[in-house]
């Protein structure tokens, strides 16, 4: 290899590590796991932005106007559910970016957040569909649908106020180890709420199927979320139990989850 390419690769490579301190970099800077699965490049945040931005305009616009009434799919319900779905995803990397930069990456979007994840929604909108088309009766009890929507704008609320409050304490998966900054965060809404980023996610999620007046889909959600979220506390909290002690066995039994039969 001549000194030209040398001189060349060393340049790329000092390229390479420099961006590391860029702005734009997604690259957490804390030791957090990335899945891989999504390229992890700015590139791609933009583009993954970009195309919940749009899905999050059509969801608006269909929910704004009340539906299109010469498309039978096209409902102010399933145009609300495209929205919050998508405005859930974005504003997931945006909380991590605005205030945990250090553990913010593509993975913040939770894009990549397992298949049984995407089997929930997918089923919800087909539950939907197939009954919208075949007994439109059944999605027209409009009280239904605006309890859930009131149930996701909360639970939406509650989740990103957590993480905004929580702060570089927050984190997308469970620490097993705690870092020297790691602080036990006991007021804001955590003195309400012992898991308040997983209560949020649980109201909204529940609530986008009154949004939809999905009967099944609302029954399966409760069970798999509260066998997700019962096993992920009891988890979660015993790694808290080691990292500070007494401490946390008192807020412990002072501060309840308010997430149904979870402890």
């Amino acid at each position: 290899m001549s000194a030209d390419n040398l001189d060349g690769l060393e340049q790329r490579i000092r390229q390479r590590e420099n961006m590391r301190n860029h702005p734009l970099h997604t690259a957490p800077i804390a030791d957090v796991k990335i899945n891989g699965n999504i390229p992890n490049t700015p590139l791609t945040a933009s583009l993954i932005s970009f195309l919940l931005g749009c899905v999050f305009s059509l969801g608006l616009f269909l929910f704004l106007v009340g539906g299109i009434s010469s498309h039978w799919w096209a409902t102010y319900q399933l145009g609300f559910f495209l929205a919050a779905w998508s405005a859930f995803h974005w504003g997931e990397f945006a909380v991590a970016a605005g205030w945990n930069l250090e553990k913010c990456s593509v993975d913040s979007f939770l894009l990549d957040n397992g298949s049984m994840y995407h089997i929930a929604n997918g089923s919800a909108v087909v539950e939907y569909l197939i009954t919208l088309y075949f007994k439109p009766e059944f999605k027209s009890h409009t009280w239904i649908s605006f309890t859930g929507i009131i149930m996701v704008i909360v639970g939406q609320a509650l989740r990103s106020i957590a993480m905004i409050h929580a702060s570089t304490n927050f984190s997308h998966t469970v620490a097993y180890q705690k870092r020297a900054a790691h602080r036990l965060v006991t007021d804001g809404v955590y003195a309400w709420f012992r898991h308040p980023s997983y209560a949020g996610f649980y109201y909204w999620a529940v609530g986008t199927q009154l949004v939809l007046q999905n009967p099944f889909c609302f029954v399966f959600f409760i069970c798999v979320l509260w066998r997700f979220f019962y096993y992920r506390t009891r988890a979660e909290e015993s790694y808290l139990v080691k990292f500070f002690g007494e401490d946390y066995v008192n807020y412990r039994s002072r501060v309840r989850t308010w997430i149904p039969f979870v402890p």
